[in-house]
């Protein structure tokens, strides 16, 4: 991957010094089911939410190159908190692809918005003069307890008339006009604060975008914005931004297994350092290599998008989805080899291992990584056969 511009460099190099600040902020952000005002705040004055928003809002108008090494980055503090902040920082690149009439509305006087996005089409929205009546409930609203407005997928349709997959449209709506319902009691990525959006609102046809278009590349801010950035097809992109805070957070993982190896004495006939087994070394080997293995399946995928863009053939966005999902099971399978590597211990509530094994276990199951699924879809592909309902 080629050298990020200067631009991109800077907010890396602010993200790497913001990491151990983040992950002091872990436990209470776990505590409180949500990630800490202070480590938001953080993130905001280092400009990381600006990163994909146009230039001619404020932002900085960066690819996925640098989206990519900040996400790691980010994911080397906090799994839950590095969930959140790639999600809103993809959020932003996806309210720049609706109308343009609604995009500079938006960013008037601001560089980028906190929102969650949800695509699941739990509610439904009937149009009337203007615009459309949503209505539902959206489970998975990750960035909604500090959002100022929140993304939902709908059918937009007309009575009487059976939905088609040109109907399925992203509404964007302001924080006023939901509720948020606190249903986050989960086992892992308890930090995320991922609570429930409750909506009954009227939205105006300008802040609606059909979601095919997004899929392929070629969404109005296709058409608004020059930058290959806003002709990139969004999967891959929402792949990239669930996947990278797991992958990152090997980096962490992987430093506090050779540290305790270096140290951790296991009793017996005769006291021995973990780190002078055999199995041991051998086990810290082969985390290291699949762990960079992971890391290299994501560059990969990162680099034929920018070449691609809106180009890209249903094959070619399958096979990389496909792939991104397959590094998240092997990262997955990282993660659970070094707490069972690391004994009963791992499992006391101060360690980090065993965090980030609830953490990787939940956010593992998001849709975006059905690997089983997206196989089937890859393999008929592969072989020429139709593939009704895959929305790549």
């Amino acid at each position: 991957m080629s050298e990020l511009p200067p631009e991109g460099q800077q907010l890396l190099e602010r993200v790497r010094a913001l990491v151990p600040h983040l992950a002091a902020e872990a436990a209470d952000s776990e505590r409180l089911r949500r990630p800490t005002d202070a480590a938001i705040r953080m993130l905001e004055e280092s400009g990381v939410f600006r990163m994909m928003v146009p230039r001619c809002y404020g932002g900085m108008e960066l690819d996925l190159d640098a989206f990519l090494e900040v996400g790691l980055t980010l994911g080397e503090a906090d799994m839950s908190l590095a969930w959140v902040a790639c999600f809103c920082i993809e959020h932003n690149w996806m309210l720049c692809q609706f109308p343009e009439r609604f995009q500079r509305e938006l960013y008037k006087g601001r560089s980028h918005i906190l929102a969650p996005g949800v695509i699941a089409p739990t509610g439904s929205g009937q149009r009337e003069n203007g615009g459309y009546r949503l209505k539902g409930r959206w489970q998975w609203g990750t960035g909604v307890m500090h959002a100022s407005w929140v993304i939902v997928g709908a059918f937009g349709i007309e009575s009487g008339r059976a939905p088609t997959p040109q109907d399925l449209l992203f509404f964007a709506l302001p924080i006023e006009d939901v509720k948020v319902d606190d249903t986050w009691y989960v086992s892992g990525m308890i930090g995320t604060g991922s609570n429930d959006i409750v909506v009954d609102a009227f939205v105006p046809e300008e802040r609606t975008v059909a979601i095919v278009e997004m899929v392929e590349g070629r969404a109005p801010g296709s058409r608004l914005h020059a930058s290959p950035l806003y002709h990139t097809p969004m999967l891959p992109i929402l792949e990239l931004a669930a996947s990278m805070p797991l992958v990152g957070h090997l980096r962490t993982l992987l430093r506090g297994f050779e540290e305790r190896l270096k140290t951790h004495v296991r009793p017996g006939p005769e006291l021995v350092h973990q780190g002078d087994k055999p199995a041991m070394q051998m086990r810290l080997a082969k985390a290291h290599v699949e762990a960079r293995q992971t890391e290299l399946l994501l560059r990969d995928v990162a680099v034929e998008v920018m070449a691609v863009r809106e180009r890209a053939t249903h094959l070619q966005r399958s096979r990389w989805i496909t792939t991104v999902a397959h590094a998240v099971q092997q990262a997955r399978g990282v993660v659970q080899d070094l707490a069972e590597a690391s004994g009963a211990s791992a499992h006391f509530t101060q360690h980090a291992l065993q965090r980030a094994l609830r953490d990787v276990s939940v956010a593992s199951c998001h849709r975006v990584f059905d690997l089983d699924g997206h196989r089937e879809v890859y393999g008929k592909l592969l072989l020429g056969k139709p593939t009704p309902g895959a929305l790549y």
